[in-house]
């Protein structure tokens, strides 16, 4: 088997093999490490920074000390070492792992989004509209998340705007520390799912939480009130979807019932349907009603 690839492929085989002598007489070549070379006491130097003398230039500006005395101690190689500062004077982090923070929120942002905005509804209704129709893959999944996407930027632009204002300007600006900051952050979103939550969903995860004595808005945890706000856009979305069926429905069963009375029994409903549930839904706008009754649910 072996020797019939190498026959039908002798090219590749050839390349091959130069790469694998290349790869192994790199690894087994010996490699020159430059050493480190105090400048600061002068030296006869090109302009490359090379000695004139024909030794390798230096690569780092102290060489490193082996710790066996305090003076090597005292002075380690700075250019080998990385030092963080995880806060400063105001108990803020430094700026480092201030980007690392942002790294981490911006791969958690899909997450976010979903969760404590108004994705989930959206998204949802766009598929029971798209099933009801009966088009398999009309409009494809791309086309109902970039329009999901941007919905949610429309209905959220308020909170965004507000969070801007009262919590990331002012952090910026030194005005507030970082617990303010996201409490203040935080504020605009949970006002927002507050609205949209079920009280009866909210002492549902009170009472599996065992949290007693919550009388205002403030004292709820963020804890149950996600998971709260997520149950009752399940909860909405799927009923939005059930009203957005019942005229489709109603076309599915006066062509099943007109090709049973013509005795077409072999011929599938859906495949006479679907034309008249989409000529349906083009006539009476369907997307200019769907999408302008669902974005009007969340005010």
């Amino acid at each position: 088997m072996l020797q019939q690839f190498i026959k039908r492929h002798k090219g590749l085989a050839g390349v091959l093999c130069l790469v694998c002598f290349l790869g192994v007489l790199i690894i087994l070549l010996p490699a020159t490490v430059l050493a480190a070379e105090d400048r600061r006491n002068g030296g006869d130097y090109d302009r490359l920074g090379f000695p004139r003398g024909g030794s390798a230039p230096a690569t780092v500006i102290e060489e490193q000390g082996d710790s066996r005395t305090g003076d090597d101690i005292k002075e380690p190689n700075i250019a080998n070492n990385l030092s963080v500062t995880y806060r400063d004077g105001q108990g803020n982090l430094s700026g480092a792992l201030r980007i690392i923070v942002i790294l981490t929120l911006i791969t958690l942002a899909p997450t976010l989004v979903i969760m404590m905005t108004s994705f989930t509804r959206i998204l949802i209704v766009m598929h029971f509209t798209r099933a009801a129709i009966g088009t398999q893959t009309a409009p494809p999944n791309q086309v109902l998340l970039g329009i999901t996407l941007f919905l949610t930027f429309f209905i959220m632009s308020p909170v965004i705007n507000q969070i801007n204002t009262t919590a990331y300007q002012p952090f910026e600006a030194g005005e507030i520390s970082q617990q303010e900051f996201f409490d203040r952050a935080m504020d605009p979103l949970r006002e927002f799912m507050y609205k949209q939550t079920k009280t009866k969903d909210v002492n549902l995860f009170l009472d599996i939480a065992k949290i007693e004595g919550v009388t205002e808005v403030d004292d709820i945890p963020n804890m149950v009130l996600i998971p709260a706000f997520m149950i009752s856009e399940l909860r909405t979305a799927f009923i939005i979807g059930f009203l957005i069926y019942i005229p489709f429905i109603v076309i599915d069963m006066v062509v099943a019932s007109t090709l049973m009375s013509m005795g077409m029994m072999m011929l599938p409903p859906t495949t006479i349907s679907m034309p008249f549930k989409v000529l349906l839904f083009v006539l009476a706008d369907g997307w200019n009603l769907v999408i302008g009754n669902l974005v009007k649910t969340f005010y």
